[in-house]
């Protein structure tokens, strides 16, 4: 995760906000609306909803956005969405994992296929690249709940596996069946968390020069642009002087 994490930094820095924003708030919104759909429409009684509500709104998305998602869900209005996991190898040899929720399987697939190609890489089967990825609980704090200690401190009371702390903020890493348990426990300790969520983590790292970095760059960048896409995780490496040259470009 640590390449896609740099990524979206870049972006972030290359002023699109706002439309990265508006594309982030309807990502959030589907996902609050199969949750709902797949659960009660409560959230203390739909754990998955009640994560994406609170990921909803650690991206400052309006409540009326919320309440209009949940509304969609439980009056049967909107699309049926269908989840979906494809797998890949990006430039380089990289590889790469796509969660959509759609209603057109072979629009998605058609897409996501055309992305891979285009990089130079390869969409597989299901299961051709998982096996290189841990399935985990993932639970990020901004820098200002505390210093590394403190935190380090409530990841190890709340029963967490492992905390990595910089000056962007801190993000703890739980077993995948703990990830609501050890969040609970969290939110108690320091306070809502900006996001918490299942995540696909690399288990080792490819390395990629400058070329094949701009290339998977641009991968990424076209599936996280597809409004059926989720989320991407790739195992990509960067060197720092790469990235930052990147960065500035």
């Amino acid at each position: 995760m640590a390449g896609h994490s740099q990524f979206k930094n870049i972006m972030h820095r290359k002023g699109r906000q706002d439309a990265v924003r508006s594309k982030l708030f309807s990502k959030l919104a589907r996902e609050i609306t199969v949750a709902a759909k797949a659960g009660l429409p409560d959230p203390d009684m739909n754990p998955r909803l009640r994560l994406a509500i609170n990921n909803a709104k650690a991206q400052s998305m309006p409540k009326d956005n919320i309440d209009r998602a949940i509304k969609k869900a439980s009056g049967g209005e909107g699309d049926n969405y269908d989840e979906v996991r494809y797998e890949g190898y990006g430039p380089g040899g990289v590889a790469v994992i796509v969660e959509a929720l759609t209603d057109n399987r072979n629009r998605t697939a058609s897409n996501v296929r055309s992305y891979f190609t285009k990089s130079g890489g390869a969409l597989g089967e299901t299961g051709s690249v998982a096996f290189m990825f841990d399935r985990v609980g993932e639970i990020v704090y901004p820098a200002k709940v505390g210093d590394a200690d403190k935190v380090m401190e409530a990841a190890i009371e709340a029963g967490a596996d492992d905390v990595v702390s910089d000056d962007n903020g801190h993000t703890i890493i739980t077993a995948f069946e703990d990830l609501s348990e050890v969040s609970t426990a969290l939110e108690a300790a320091l306070g809502e968390a900006e996001s918490v969520r299942a995540i696909w983590r690399p288990q080792t790292g490819t390395p990629v020069d400058e070329e094949k970095a701009q290339s998977v760059l641009r991968l990424i960048g076209n599936l996280d642009d597809d409004d059926d896409v989720q989320n991407v995780y790739a195992n990509f490496e960067v060197d720092d002087a790469v990235m930052a040259k990147l960065s500035a470009a």
